[in-house]
């Protein structure tokens, strides 16, 4: 299998060449990055590499499952919890890294389990999943009081849990991680679970989860159980979003409910939009300009917070109006026509047709 799946990789394609060019700005970034950034902007990018893999989760669920999840916020907080949790009770990071993916992706499952197998439609399954971010979000504002204790850990309600131990190498509880090794830990992992899906979307499964989406009911009348399969998605996108909220929790050794609040929410699915649904590299790089974005707003004199919110959505719906099919498509749809280099062959038109549908698939 892995044999065929090799042959896969034209290297005269638009996909092998961004896979490439992709793995070598991130390897680049890997090695380089503490060198060239300050302390602060060290921080910074890790809550970014947090962030990008927060927007890569539910680009594989929507954009290659078909699985709009207005929730995913739900297992990047149950995520960041579980790991703040688990790391205050054991003293040490590498169990509590394991249950911050183990558990969020569990309960994935289990929500999956009763909405896929329940035979929910788009709508229903969209609304479940911001019914259950929103009860939890609820649910942990109100755990102020002292009996909510867990072990040694107060989840503090609406105040948050701060003061997290750092993470420390695997079997070594008191050598902790300083900045420039969690930078080199969480670019690992954005490394690993972009390539990892790109891998995953190359297997049987990955072309079963895109046939599905195309056309559930074809899938279904070929003999695949389409509930397991998206059940499984939802899944593995609810473990990357987990990891993703520990990554957060190690930027700022703190975590609160806000993590599950419908504004992250809303904002997740805008990162998609402005991305490119149906890409990996697009909703990273559109959830890197949303935020540089909205820092940049916060910085500026405006007249309090609500005129950095209108002038932040303003943006934003220009954007989506004005490039309706997001950045990675419409930055790949202009180089495939202003620029002959790049495209896969020499056969004009019919090279850029498929270079983009080429690209819609696996980027």
């Amino acid at each position: 299998m892995f044999n065929s799946m090799l042959k896969t990789f034209d290297f005269n394609s638009w996909n092998t060449r961004g896979l490439m060019v992709t793995g070598a700005i991130m390897l680049a970034l890997l090695f380089l990055g503490p060198t060239i950034f300050d302390l602060f902007t060290l921080l910074k990018v890790i809550l970014f590499i947090a962030m990008a893999m927060l927007a890569l989760s539910l680009a594989f669920i929507w954009g290659f499952g078909g699985i709009l999840c207005f929730g995913q916020s739900a297992f990047f907080g149950l995520g960041g919890y579980v790991y703040a949790i688990g790391v205050i009770n054991m003293g040490e990071s590498t169990v509590p890294i394991l249950l911050a993916i183990f558990i969020p992706a569990a309960f994935a499952m289990l929500l999956g389990y009763f909405m896929f197998y329940g035979r929910l439609n788009d709508v229903y399954l969209a609304v479940v999943t911001l019914a259950v971010t929103l009860i939890l979000y609820a649910f942990i504002r109100s755990t102020s009081g002292e009996e909510w204790v867990i072990g040694k850990a107060r989840l503090m309600g609406f105040n948050g849990i701060s003061s997290i131990p750092d993470p420390n190498w695997p079997g070594f509880p008191d050598s902790l991680l300083w900045p420039d090794d969690k930078f080199y830990v969480a670019m690992a992992l954005l490394i690993l679970v972009y390539f990892g899906l790109r891998f995953l979307l190359r297997t049987h499964f990955g072309r079963v989860i895109v046939a599905i989406k195309e056309n559930e009911t074809r899938a279904e009348l070929l003999g695949y159980d389409v509930r397991f399969y998206k059940m499984i998605t939802f899944t593995i996108g609810g473990g990357i979003a987990g990891l993703a909220g520990f990554l957060l929790v190690t930027f700022n050794n703190f975590v609160n409910p806000d993590k599950f609040a419908l504004a992250l929410a809303a904002q997740i699915i805008m990162w998609v939009l402005i991305g490119g649904v149906g890409t990996l590299i697009g909703p990273m790089l559109g959830s890197l300009a949303l935020l540089m974005l909205y820092n940049w707003l916060g910085t500026q004199n405006f007249a309090g917070w609500l005129n950095t919110y209108l002038v932040f959505g303003g943006i934003i719906l220009l954007f989506v109006l004005a490039v309706p099919q997001g950045l990675q498509p419409t930055a790949q749809m202009l180089a495939l026509r202003f620029l002959p280099w790049t495209r896969p062959t020499d056969e004009g038109g019919d090279s850029a047709r498929n270079g983009a549908r080429e690209g819609r698939a696996g980027d």
